[in-house]
Parts: structure tokens; C-alpha cells; sequence
């Protein structure tokens, strides 16, 4: 397996181990990526490595159990298996995918083809809406989540994760549809709306009214 790496000129080999590390850190890789700033389109080069040398990455994560997926409507390279990396989100980043999600899913429907755009405001503003947020988040917080849904190909930013303030645009990939589908949403939705509820009932019986 390796003479064909040894085949390969120094750089093309190291650029095939680079975009191998990034499949298994991000899970999938994007065929054209956009700056949210000017939505100007940029072809990866990790796409074109996957695609010129499919076969000897396939051939080497089927090793470690993994499956590598084209997905030509998603115009995506992506992970699938049993022992591909998994990454658990945090409760709060969990509600912040389902919100982008949310705002996808109205951004295709109610505008068509146009940029599906958001910002951390209009995610605030669904979050209260949808009663999913109910407190003020920190600034950790987001910051967590952001950087996860971007290693991960879900959003991109025009900066670093730190920088990004109110009104800063993230642009919001078709692969979010990979991590939560439609049909998904309005039980992950009742389920988290449950558990507030039970957490709120646990708070009265441990906080009795004072005047009870």
C-alpha cells in the first residue's frame, strides 16, 4: 500500500496524508468552500486529492474500519462506519446545530438558491422563538460551538472563531443536513422541550415557594 505513496513526487504524497488527517478530524470534505464575507466560491484542493487518488484512500481507512463516500449531490467526500470518529457535543452546542439547521432549512425554502447566511443575533433570535434558549449563553459557549460546526464543515466564518461578533455572517453548508435531518428536528426539539420542563419541576420541589 505504501509503494504508492513512495511513487508519488514529496509534496502530492504529503498533501494525500494531510487530507487523509483531515477526514478523520472533520468527517467530511467540502468540493467548493465560500468566503461568507464576499460568498466568493474557492474549489479545495483536498477535494481534488480524494478524487485523484480515491482508490488508495479508500483502500487505507478500509484498514481502520472506515468507509470513504462520494456524495455527488452534496459534492462531498465523507466518513461512514462503525469506528469512524465520533464527536459529542455539549447540550448547548447541540441546540446551537439545531437552530442553524432551522435557519437552513427556512433559508432554502422561503429564498431558493440564495445564501444560506446567518448570524449569531438571527441564531439568538430563533433560539428565543423556538424557546430553546432560555438563558444568555457566555461567550464560551458559542465560541465552542462555533468551532466545532466549522471543523466539521457545517459553517464557515470570515475569521477566527474569537473574532466573530453579532452581526459577522456564517455561512451555512448542506452538510448540516448530515448531522440532524429535517424529519429529526421536531423530536430533538420536544425531547430537549421535555427535559427543561423536567428540570424546571426539580428546581420548584428542591426551591418550595418561601411563602409555602
Amino acid at each position: 500500500m505504501f509503494t504508492y505513496l513512495e511513487e508519488l513526487t514529496v509534496t502530492e504524497a504529503e498533501q494525500v496524508r494531510k487530507t487523509i488527517q483531515a477526514l478523520f478530524r472533520q468527517t467530511c470534505i467540502l468540493q467548493v468552500k465560500y468566503d461568507p464575507a464576499t460568498l466568493t466560491p474557492r474549489d479545495n484542493p483536498q477535494y481534488e486529492i480524494c478524487a485523484r487518488h480515491r482508490g488508495f484512500i479508500e483502500n487505507y481507512i478500509e484498514v481502520l474500519g472506515c468507509e470513504l463516500v462520494h456524495d455527488a449531490q452534496e459534492h462531498i467526500f465523507r466518513l461512514s462506519g462503525e469506528h469512524m470518529p465520533r464527536e459529542k457535543l455539549s447540550l448547548t452546542s447541540t441546540v446551537i446545530l439545531l437552530l442553524i439547521k432551522l435557519i437552513y432549512r427556512d433559508r432554502i425554502m422561503g429564498e431558493g438558491l440564495n445564501a444560506p447566511l446567518t448570524t449569531l443575533k438571527e441564531i439568538r433570535e430563533y433560539g428565543r422563538n423556538t424557546n430553546l434558549i432560555t438563558e444568555k449563553l457566555t461567550q464560551a459557549q458559542w465560541r465552542e460551538a462555533l468551532y466545532l460546526l466549522r471543523i466539521h464543515q457545517v459553517i464557515d466564518l470570515p475569521g477566527a472563531v474569537k473574532d466573530v461578533e453579532d452581526d459577522t455572517p456564517i455561512y451555512i453548508y448542506s452538510t448540516v443536513n448530515l448531522f440532524v435531518t429535517a424529519a429529526d428536528i421536531n423530536a430533538l426539539i420536544e425531547e430537549y422541550r421535555e427535559e427543561e420542563e423536567e428540570h424546571e419541576t426539580a428546581e420548584e420541589i428542591i426551591y418550595p415557594d418561601s411563602d409555602q
